[in-house]
């Protein structure tokens, strides 16, 4: 059964900007695109390096360590050398608070 949890309010997450959080014991990365939240495990799937350092261009984040890139929305790779997809999580707002969905 997947459990919801309180992140964040959404208006500490601007469009466009990306930052982690301590969720249930886990990391995660809330990004914002054009004031819609996606939520995704924080590290490249390519070499466990913190994809909330590198740059997020639309629905893509892109690692700063070697360049793999993520779709936000689905967590798959879109450049090498990453080819394993990062896990994403469902996210709902309800009024001001973004909450994240997780087993």
């Amino acid at each position: 059964m997947a459990n919801r949890y309180p992140v964040t309010a959404t208006t500490t997450l601007a469009p466009g900007k990306m930052r982690c959080f301590d969720v249930n014991g886990k990391r995660i990365i809330l990004i914002n695109v054009a004031g819609e939240f996606f939520a995704t495990d924080e590290m490249c799937s390519h070499e466990e390096f913190p994809l909330w350092y590198g740059a997020l261009r639309g629905h893509f984040v892109e690692c700063s360590l070697h360049g793999s890139c993520f779709d936000v929305r689905t967590g798959q790779p879109t450049e090498e050398p990453a080819t394993q997809p990062i896990k994403t999580y469902a996210t709902e707002v309800e009024g001001d608070t973004v909450y994240v969905v997780m087993d």
